[in-house]
């Protein structure tokens, strides 16, 4: 049997560093009031030249060359983000350009916070299917871009950064991704979204346009994204016989600190397990996944043969849970 295996990670974060402290001078808050509700401490911005494809593309070369491959080796480049650089073309096609990989198609994926999860799963069949593809996928956000800096309540949350693996076939063995349980309900839309420019289209503008801020509904949001979260792990882990106790690391979504230790004590996963960094990025939506995923590996927290467990909630609604063995 063939499976996706990740021959590599990357990650990079923008130089600045924005502590709860320098939000204090901009907007109605305190660090007492941001970490005690979040677990966030401080959060990177984008600055000059730190385009999101900048950084992507940087991310996306530390994978590479932890894969030990090059941009022409690469078949395809998926980059999950909702702050791209441009409507059009893709982000996905400006990290193609920044690489040199003239041999890859490439093209973007809007699944909010869930989208490197999404993409993973999303390679995993491409390579089912044709084993000795090579495919990078990656998790971006400038989402400095997307707040309204006067709203206490959202800007406070989020940050910059992206994260990239790369993956290929590999027959036989039992490494690689086992697979997912991926679910969407666009009727929650309303917990989590950010509408787009003011339509140039009399007829079709919105009434109540806010502006192209992320907006946030978070006590229906945390409740859904626990719920939620729980529900994919446990059918992903029944469908594959396994408990909770046989998972060496679960990566969440580094969201909130209170939704992560809810979920923890729900599916009762020992702290050691639950890789965590939200308290130094803040959350970056599809990056915050791969992000920690690098940096778990580079700290020595995945070991071959280990079970590693992701999950993930974000706009749409979409969440999920994603298995693999390293």
């Amino acid at each position: 049997m063939t499976r996706a295996v990740i021959l590599g990670t990357g990650s990079c974060l923008p130089e600045r560093i924005m502590t709860n402290a320098d939000l204090e001078k901009i907007v109605e808050t305190s660090d007492s009031w941001i970490f005690s509700r979040t677990g966030i401490s401080e959060r990177r911005i984008a600055g000059p030249g730190e385009h999101i494809h900048k950084v992507a593309a940087q991310a996306a070369r530390r994978a590479l060359d932890a894969a030990q491959l090059t941009p022409a080796d690469l078949d395809l480049i998926v980059l999950a983000t909702v702050s791209p650089h441009m409507t059009m073309p893709s982000t996905a096609c400006f990290v193609q350009a920044e690489l040199e990989a003239s041999n890859a198609f490439a093209y973007d994926i809007s699944a909010a916070c869930a989208g490197f999860t999404y993409g993973i799963d999303l390679a995993s069949k491409y390579i089912y299917a044709q084993p000795d593809m090579k495919v990078l996928v990656i998790g971006a956000e400038n989402l400095s871009t997307r707040l309204n800096w006067q709203d206490r309540n959202t800007c406070v949350l989020f940050g910059d950064g992206a994260g990239a693996a790369v993956l290929s076939g590999e027959r036989g063995g039992d490494r690689g991704i086992l697979g997912a349980k991926l679910s969407s309900d666009g009727k929650l839309w309303r917990l989590l979204y950010t509408e787009g420019a003011p339509s140039m289209n009399k007829d079709l503008q919105l009434p109540d346009w806010k502006g192209p801020f992320i907006q946030m509904n978070g006590s229906e949001l945390f409740k859904n994204a626990v719920r939620l979260m729980e529900g994919a792990v446990k059918e992903l882990l029944a469908q594959h016989q396994l408990a909770i106790s046989d998972i060496d690391l679960m990566i969440p979504h580094q969201a909130n600190i209170r939704i992560i230790n809810n979920l923890k004590e729900r599916l009762a996963v020992p702290e050691d397990k639950v890789f965590t960094n939200l308290n130094r990025y803040g959350n970056t939506s599809s990056a915050s996944i791969p992000i920690a995923l690098d940096e778990a590996c580079r700290e020595g927290r995945i070991r071959r043969g280990d079970l590693v467990l992701m999950c993930t909630f974000g706009a749409g609604l979409t969440w999920g849970a994603l298995l693999l063995r390293w």
